[in-house]
């Protein structure tokens, strides 16, 4: 029998837990607040063992929220990136011919015995784990990779198999109708069987926390929508709620910063956004953009009023990614 973990609510009075998640110096969100709408949301995909669709504009934290999900309950992460050219077998599995051709060329240069040859170039040998395999049954991956020659996928928040696993699909939107099809029926079936082997994978202990994002830019599959929980994370849309939702998180990321700054910042991007929205101008400038806009000022001044002057010259390359906004000269 299958079970789930769930995740707690913060503790009452707070209104998110913040997951602190290690970096490996680029510029990618070492910090991410969980809040309570997203944890219910996570929770109930667990519970009914149905994959959690996450909806909203690019830049809002939705990728990151199956990271924070995966380090607080300290499961294995596994992500992968789909784009236009990606098929639903992809996702469980990929057959590496160019490999396999040149090892029998090779092997016919140097004139092995057939059965050696047979051996050599038995099909499972060049099936490499796809994210779904990693994440239905990890020990049954690692032995596959170390058979194919393939990578382990390296877990930064030093996370346990044991504990589950948490599977991120990231821009489903981008793929074609094929894909999302072909993942329904595997997560369905709970199981698939690879080209080249015998048995089934099937999804082993906890069954993985499957977290699928989408930018809109192409609509899912009713069939899909309908297997799915959806969450969508949007920005506030008030002037003062959408400059304390960023303040917040110039907080978490830049501790050390001046409020003045956070703040300022924070009223930048708003008025840069409420332009872009009455100018019907794509793409709009929000959460990952205020980020950015810190980064980069707190990396050029470590004067508060200094940064108070950068932000203007900063903003308009942070926050006015689209000509028609134009920019200062």
């Amino acid at each position: 029998m299958t079970t789930f973990s769930r995740i707690d609510l913060p503790a009452t009075g707070d209104p998110w837990i913040q997951v602190d998640l290690r970096s490996d110096g680029g510029v990618a969100d070492c910090v991410y607040l969980l809040g309570v709408a997203e944890i219910n949301a996570l929770n109930a995909a667990m519970a009914a063992g149905r994959p959690l669709l996450v909806r909203g504009e690019p830049g809002v934290g939705k990728s990151q929220l199956a990271r924070a999900a995966a380090k607080l309950m300290g499961r294995v992460f596994v992500q992968h990136v789909i784009d236009s050219h990606s098929e639903s077998r992809d996702l469980m599995w990929t057959f590496d011919a160019v490999r396999r051709l040149a090892e029998a060329q090779l092997a016919g240069a140097i004139r092995q015995d057939p059965e050696t040859i047979r051996q050599e170039l038995d099909v499972s040998r060049f099936i490499q784990p796809g994210p779904l395999w990693w994440a239905f049954d990890w020990e049954d991956a690692v032995a596959q990779a170390k058979l194919a020659r393939g990578e382990i996928p390296v877990q930064r928040d030093g996370c346990d198999w044991s504990n589950g696993s948490v599977l991120l699909l990231d821009e489903i939107d981008k793929a074609e109708a094929e894909v999302p099809n072909g993942l329904l029926e595997v997560l369905g079936n709970r199981a698939f069987t690879p080209m080249g082997r015998g048995k089934p994978v099937y999804a082993s202990g906890r069954l993985p926390l499957v977290i699928i994002t989408t930018n809109e830019e192409r609509a899912l599959p009713d069939a899909f929508l309908r297997r799915c929980l959806v969450l969508r994370l949007d920005l506030p849309k008030g002037e003062k709620e959408l400059e304390e939702f960023l303040f917040q998180r110039g907080q978490a990321h830049f501790s050390g910063a001046s409020k003045e700054v956070l703040r300022e910042a924070a009223k930048l991007l708003y008025q840069n956004r409420y332009r872009a929205i009455s100018a019907r101008i794509t793409p709009l400038p929000g959460q990952a953009e205020y980020l950015d806009l810190l980064r980069a000022v707190l990396g050029l001044e470590t004067d508060d009023e200094k940064q108070m002057e950068m932000l203007e010259i900063v903003g308009q390359y942070t926050l006015k990614k689209n000509v028609d906004m134009g920019t200062k000269n």
